[in-house]
C-alpha cells in the first residue's frame, strides 16, 4: 500500500467518522457503489480521478457548511 493510499483511507474513515455515516450513506452521496467505498476503506483500491474529484468536493462543502473538521494534522514535518 502506498503512502498516499493510507492517506486516503484514513481521510474517509475520518470524513464518515465526522459525519455519522455509514460506508453505504458515503456511497450514496458520491454517487459510488458501497463496495467502492468498502475497497477504499480497507486498502484494497484508491478512488479514481473523478470519485477522487467528488470525495474532495464534498469534503469542502461539508466543511464549509461546519458539519467537517479537517484540520491538516501534523505529518512530522
Amino acid at each position: 500500500m502506498t503512502e498516499s493510499s493510507k492517506m486516503f483511507l484514513e481521510l474517509a474513515r475520518e470524513v464518515r467518522g465526522q459525519l455519522g455515516m455509514s460506508q453505504e450513506e458515503l456511497a450514496h452521496e458520491l454517487g459510488v457503489s458501497f463496495a467502492m467505498v468498502n475497497r477504499w476503506e480497507n486498502g484494497k483500491t484508491t478512488p479514481f480521478k473523478l470519485a477522487l474529484k467528488q470525495f474532495m468536493a464534498f469534503c469542502t462543502t461539508n466543511t464549509r457548511c461546519g458539519r467537517l473538521n479537517l484540520e491538516e494534522k501534523d505529518a512530522g514535518s
